[in-house]
């Protein structure tokens, strides 16, 4: 059975996803603040964190980087619905995905189970490595490295930068990598370009002028391995 650990100060709400994550099957731990949290999840390392970024003391953002600081592990924030700026810093700092409260109990059993499918699928996928542009990827062993420098990537991180590596020079939209790289068919496209703005952070020469993943105005991305560097003022 999955663990999910559930990072809340709300016991209410606590309870409630608590109630709902068992009866779909999982185990579950509770935390009610970011020091709980790092030890439970030294404790028993979970196959997934619930974090409320509302936390007393250590906030979940907080929580969130000292997770990852220890390993890999798939997050679902809890966010107020108008709290905008703190999702776009979660999905920055590597969470897979939020939910806005006041939310369906089911929705985030449905956001939980669709994380995990992801997350397991990416590990039990075979494929030979892949190399491009000074970048090879091994998607068995989970490890990425760019000349002699490993490169520290999230879960979905790795995974956008497998499928880019092997679709070289095809455009993706934003809806194709919601849809291939995190099975979702709807969804806030913006994590797309979250995940898109990280990942040329760690492999880029100049993020702020990329010239591996492109931005195709109207259409979506296309990585292109065979593309000089050059200074064109790409974002997106």
């Amino acid at each position: 059975m999955r663990n999910i650990l559930v990072v809340d100060d709300d016991p209410t709400v606590a309870e409630v996803v608590t109630g709902y994550l068992e009866r779909a099957g999982f185990t579950v731990e509770r935390a009610g603040d970011g020091v709980q949290a790092l030890r439970a999840a030294d404790s028993r390392w979970p196959d997934l964190v619930v974090l409320d970024l509302m936390l007393p003391g250590m906030d979940g953002l907080q929580v969130c980087r000292e997770l990852h600081a220890r390993g890999p592990v798939p997050v679902v924030m809890l966010t107020a619905r108008g709290d905008e700026d703190d999702r776009i810093l979660g999905l920055e700092i590597g969470a897979d995905d939020y939910v806005t409260k006041p939310f369906s109990p089911r929705e985030l059993v449905l956001r939980v189970e669709s994380v995990l499918r992801r997350s397991s699928a990416a590990a039990a996928a075979p494929g030979a490595a892949l190399r491009a542009a000074g970048i090879e990827v091994d998607p068995a062993g989970r490890r990425a490295v760019k000349g002699a420098r490993d490169l520290a990537l999230t879960l979905r991180e790795f995974d956008l930068l497998v499928h880019f590596l092997r679709h070289p020079g095809r455009v993706c939209s934003r809806e194709r990598l919601m849809r291939d790289v995190w099975g979702w068919d709807f969804g806030d496209l913006s994590t797309v370009t979250v995940h898109v703005r990280r990942l040329r952070a760690k492999i880029e020469d100049d993020p702020a002028h990329p010239a591996l993943i492109q931005t195709v105005w109207g259409a979506g991305y296309r990585f292109d391995p065979d593309r000089p560097s050059r200074p064109d003022h790409e974002e997106g």
